[in-house]
């Protein structure tokens, strides 16, 4: 289990994230000459005498305040910026940073990535705005704001940059939250820049799957990534979010992550050779303490369930309607008829919830709502039953906590 301690940290860092918390330091000074300009994922400057570099560029809207802050250590012009994945919060800001000789680099795969998000624009807006609007409030609403980019120059696996001495390698990493991401690796400084191919929170769990709506993210795709950035044996890695120093330090912290990645992978495909249901794995699932890794972003039962979606797909052969396009929630008003109406499904669930299992509450509740949609019981069954599942999760998963806090917020909502 990961301690309360370190929950608290996990929410902490959720604030600063989403940048609801106070910072002291909005440029921070890796070395003298490479600066991170903080957002809500952060833009990166590398200076040289012929010029300068600037990976990711933030928030759309945010760009002029990074062009400033960069402005406070160098002058000179920006002749390259590149994005490591094709994410709203990595290119956002780049119509104002770039100038009229700045050449935008991304992998091949760019454009298709952002085709993709475009045409599922208000499909996610629906489903961020219900999981983060209540943190990101009027910075979520970036659909009028965002402005299309298209790369001056693109690659396939890697790409060199020379400029003022100094050495920019890139490399394809298709293993984190985007299939055209890019890292940076800086030889001279062993410095390796990561975007967020280990998400928002480093040596946490990789987020497999997003509960917002996403591809799944391939778990073997995810431990080439991480072991092509352990090869390099840098120094200092900088995220999307954090700089992590230490050459032991993080090679300890690479090789525990790639641990519990291996393991939750071979758990999953041992327990489908095995015979076992998905739900059974999901609830079964625990890391050995050598392996005990964060929870913050990606969720041990969550990425066995991607895994096993990875692998085989959405029929799990548990059900012959599974495969059709009528959903259990059409016969819900008969079952809360036979069950003498919602108050009594709701009543039931209220033993479930003095037991402290929300979730067998949830099931008998979901029936009685979809039923009848608006009955008091239920709903404050529906709320009771979150704030219990809440207060087990411990505050730690990022994406967990927002959504129980939006489903007890309707809830509310429809009560008064």
């Amino acid at each position: 289990m990961v301690e309360k301690t370190d929950q608290a940290a996990g929410m902490t860092r959720l604030g600063t994230l989403t940048g609801i918390a106070s910072r002291d330091e909005q440029l921070v000074e890796v070395n003298d000459h490479l600066w991170v300009s903080k957002d809500i994922s952060d833009s990166i400057l590398v200076t040289t005498p012929e010029g300068n570099v600037v990976i990711n560029s933030g928030m759309p809207g945010n760009g002029d305040q990074h062009r400033q802050r960069f402005h406070e250590v160098s002058e000179q012009p920006v002749e390259y910026l590149v994005i490591t994945q094709c994410h709203g919060d990595h290119f956002g800001g780049v119509h104002e940073i770039r100038d009229a000789r700045t050449r935008v680099i991304t992998q091949e795969k760019f454009e298709e990535c952002r085709e993709y998000w475009r045409i599922l624009d208000d499909f996610y807006k629906r489903r961020s705005g219900k999981l983060w609007g209540s943190v990101l409030g009027t910075r979520g609403d970036v659909k009028n704001i965002i402005r299309e980019v298209t790369p001056d120059i693109t690659f396939r696996d890697d790409y060199t940059l020379e400029l003022g001495g100094r050495r920019l390698e890139l490399y394809a990493v298709s293993g984190g939250e985007s299939e055209d991401g890019i890292i940076v690796w800086l030889p001279q400084d062993r410095t390796v820049i990561t975007g967020n191919l280990f998400g928002p929170v480093f040596a946490n769990m990789p987020n497999l799957y997003t509960i917002r709506g996403d591809k799944i993210r391939s778990a073997r795709r995810f431990i080439k990534s991480l072991d092509f950035v352990a090869a390099l044996q840098p120094e200092v890695i900088v995220t999307g979010h954090e700089v992590i120093r230490g050459g032991s330090q993080i090679q300890e912290s690479l090789a525990k992550l790639r641990g519990a990645v291996v393991y939750v992978h071979d758990y999953t495909i041992d327990g489908m050779q095995a015979g076992k249901d998905v739900q059974t794995l999901m609830r079964e699932v625990s890391l050995p303490e050598a392996l005990q890794v964060g929870q913050a972003h990606g969720k041990l039962a969550w990425c066995v369930r991607a895994i096993w979606e990875e692998y085989a797909g959405w029929f799990h052969y548990d059900a012959t309607t599974s495969l059709y396009g009528v959903p259990a929630a059409s016969v819900s008003a008969d079952i809360t008829e036979l069950a003498g109406g919602a108050d009594a499904l709701a009543l039931r669930a209220e033993r479930y919830l003095d037991q402290k299992q929300p979730l067998e509450a949830l099931h008998l509740i979901n029936i009685a709502l979809q039923a009848e949609p608006e009955n008091r019981r239920a709903l404050q069954g529906k709320i009771a039953a979150h704030r219990q599942l809440l207060e087990a999760s411990g505050g730690e998963n990022f994406s967990e906590v927002m959504w129980l806090k939006s489903e007890i917020e309707s809830a509310e909502a429809q009560l008064d």
